[in-house]
């Protein structure tokens, strides 16, 4: 086999897992599925660095529609948090996030948590 061809095969067998690497949820406050005190901020913090023009998050209570939060990006790139304009009153509550990271695939996601 020649060096070139050697070249060919990594290339393509390394292409499936850049491929793969989409910006994916890895911890969030509160954590999916949590029972929690209302929080102040709501963190989001994905496995790659997010281009904040295409990714974003909105908060909703669960059958009641959109709640007003701002939404800042960390300096670190990966970070998304919301603050909600008012405290959290008891209930269910949803993320919906979207992202686009440098390989611009876009992922959307949902994040649920309760308010005690």
């Amino acid at each position: 086999m020649t060096v070139r061809h050697a070249l060919a095969v990594a290339v393509l067998l390394a292409a499936p897992a850049a491929l793969e690497a989409h910006a994916r949820l890895i911890a969030s406050t509160p954590a999916e599925g949590a029972t929690t005190a209302a929080p102040a901020t709501i963190d989001l913090r994905f496995s790659e660095r997010l281009l904040p023009k295409f990714s974003g998050a909105m908060l909703k209570r669960s059958k009641a529609g959109r709640v007003p939060a701002a939404i800042s990006f960390e300096a670190d790139g990966v970070t998304i948090h919301l603050r909600p304009a008012r405290p959290l009153a008891p209930g269910a509550y949803e993320v919906d996030y979207h992202t686009t990271a440098a390989d611009t695939h876009h992922v959307t996601g949902v994040l649920a948590f309760q308010v005690r």
